[in-house]
């Protein structure tokens, strides 16, 4: 199995990936265009999906040079999670999220090979706390300690890097899987903002300090009165958090 390099960036205008979590295509768009350059990097979820989530992708990625995160979380048995990601890699997209669990990562960087397309596993979902795992029927045990031995598997099936809530960056960046992978984590929120649904979250500089490579914020930039003003709000943050590493 062959194995991307992962892109770690230490510019702080690029750790910072905007979540089009908006209805369709075309306010995706519409919000990309108001962003201008103040943004590099977008995700795009599921709940886009149906709404042109793929052209949109493609058309940030290539028509605007914009870098791209699949946010698909996907899940399956290998063949189909296998076929699935082959053919997603054809876009030329730069990250993709699948579960964190052994055979979906294996399947998923069989499907990505000889591409660019870097496969993320899900640890724990951000939204999710013990009580969540308990109606799941997840094995009884602290969140942390399972959220840190699925991102240890994930990385040890070949993952180029674990989703992860800020909360366990800093753990996670010391399993000796870690070395060179990527940290993503969403659960982002600026001071100030509202948790929304996540219940695990940290600040933009807080996740950084604590070993993440790209942070995850959707509704505090595009919820903004000022979207542009918002993401270089978040910038300067993780710039003076860079000046203070």
């Amino acid at each position: 199995m062959t194995h991307a390099t992962p892109t770690l960036t230490r510019n702080p205008a690029d750790r910072l990936i905007v979540a089009l979590d908006v209805p369709n295509v075309l306010d995706g768009m519409a919000l990309a265009e108001k962003l201008g350059d103040s943004v590099s990097f977008y995700k795009i979820g599921l709940g886009m999906l149906t709404g042109g989530g793929l052209a949109l992708a493609n058309e940030l990625k290539q028509e605007h040079g914009k870098r791209v995160f699949l946010d698909m979380k996907f899940f399956d048995i290998p063949a189909t999670v296998e076929a699935a990601v082959r053919g997603i890699a054809q876009y030329g997209l730069d990250f993709l999220t699948v579960h964190g669990d052994p055979h979906v990562v294996r399947a998923a960087k069989e499907g990505a090979a000889g591409t660019g397309l870097q496969i993320l596993g899900v640890t724990v979902l951000t939204s999710l706390d013990r009580a969540d795992l308990d109606d799941c029927m997840i094995r009884p045990g602290d969140i942390t300690e399972i959220t840190l031995e699925r991102a240890a598997r994930a990385l040890e099936a070949g993952a180029d890097g674990v989703i992860a809530s800020p909360l366990e960056a800093a753990l996670i960046r010391a399993l000796p899987q870690a070395a060179g992978r990527l940290i993503v984590t969403p659960g982002v929120r600026p001071t100030g903002s509202a948790a929304g649904d996540q219940k695990r979250i940290a600040t933009p500089a807080q996740a950084i300090a604590d070993g993440a490579d790209h942070i995850v914020v959707g509704r505090p930039v595009w919820q903004a009165a000022d979207p542009r003003a918002a993401a270089r709000s978040i910038h300067k943050e993780l710039a003076s958090q860079a000046d203070r590493g």
